[in-house]
């Protein structure tokens, strides 16, 4: 009896070591295939990218002009969203038909502000967190006195996680829109990048710039910009920050004009502004100070919350709120007026900030 219970026990081993070794090799081969697959730029690469539907409009000095920026979340991220990498269960849009109801929303509201430029981050071209749906297509369709260029930073396979529910495959980026003529767009890469088997899940961090021709024969060098977030201590975001300082630095002393738009993943203000239960994230940190340009200006609206925090759904008072949305601006660039829209995170879990400038 004992040896036929030593015998059982040695084949039920055998059984567990073997389905171990499966395990492994499923995973590896699972890796090899997300490496294989994975959208790797080389740091600090240049790519050229295509204008569609481009305009023959030229900026003129001393002309009214406003930019808008808005990270769309996906169309997933709405009012009753949470996200699992801020302490929240879901990864994906509850439902097809709510990121169409949020990427309609969304739509309409920048048709009725018609800025002359939009700076638009996490669109989806085909994800399934947002159920397949090409939210650039739409935008494209429903914003016809636009040129668009679209710059991707996130092109996964498949995220494994949360292992319930995973994030699934991934294809997103940066799109910019312009109502004036654009000379050349280019993807410019950012430097600095998590460990090899963490990366290869995670963003591709880079900035969308837009060259744009005036009537003095300078250019406005727009920039559409997503800076990393979650890297310990923000060690990651310095590299970015540097290499963005150092790029606008040298296009300034060529006399252009420079506006960086977009989501800065920084306090661009005091962490305190807006009461609420929730205190601020660990996430969450001031712009290095060795990363403000002489002269350079900040446009950003302080009285209104461009992102709420995301471990639960959204509850006013509830969900710590903070300015990390807008614009840097280079001296020969007048801010007429800059103001953030209250949107009370119906549709995205940022709200816009649109900027009123002229150059001069």
């Amino acid at each position: 009896m004992d040896l036929l219970m030593w015998v059982n026990w040695g084949v039920l081993i055998k059984k567990i070591l073997l389905f171990g070794v499966l395990v492994i090799i499923v995973f590896i081969l699972f890796l090899a295939c997300i490496a294989i697959t994975d959208y790797n730029p080389e740091e600090k690469e240049v790519s050229s990218l295509v204008v569609e539907n481009n305009k023959d409009k030229v900026i003129k000095i001393n002309t009214p002009l406003s930019i808008l920026t808005f990270n769309l979340g996906y169309c997933g991220l709405d009012e009753y969203q949470d996200f699992f990498l801020s302490k929240g269960k879901m990864s994906r849009s509850r439902s097809a038909e709510q990121t169409e109801t949020n990427l309609k929303n969304i739509t309409k509201f920048l048709n009725k502000e018609k800025p002359s430029f939009l700076l638009l981050q996490e669109v989806d071209i085909n994800s399934s967190r947002s159920f397949y749906i090409n939210e650039l297509e739409y935008l494209k369709e429903a914003l016809p006195k636009y040129s668009s260029t679209f710059a991707v930073n996130y092109k996964v396979l498949w995220v494994p996680v949360p292992i319930k529910n995973p994030m699934g495959y991934v294809y997103s980026g940066l799109v910019s829109l312009s109502q004036n003529k654009i000379n050349e767009s280019l993807r410019h890469q950012y430097p600095g990048k998590e460990k090899f088997y963490i990366q290869l899940f995670l963003l591709d961090r880079c900035f969308l710039e837009q060259r744009i021709p005036t009537e003095n024969g300078k250019e406005l060098i727009l920039i559409n910009s997503h800076l990393s977030v979650l890297d310990k201590d923000g060690e990651i975001r310095k590299k970015q920050l540097m290499f963005l300082k150092e790029y606008i630095a040298e296009e300034y002393k060529k006399e252009n004009y420079i506006i960086v738009g977009g989501d800065w993943n920084h306090l661009l203000s005091e962490s305190n502004l807006f009461n609420t239960i929730e205190k601020c994230p660990d996430w969450l940190c001031y712009l290095p100070e060795n990363f403000t340009l002489d002269e350079f200006i900040w446009a950003i609206d302080k009285k209104v919350p461009t992102v709420r925090t995301n471990s639960k759904a959204y509850q006013e008072g509830v969900n710590f709120l903070a300015v990390i949305d807008g614009f840097l601006i280079s001296p020969n660039v007048e801010i007429k007026k800059v103001y953030g829209h209250q949107l009370n995170f119906e549709n995205s879990d940022h709200n816009p900030v649109t900027l009123e400038f002229e150059l001069r």
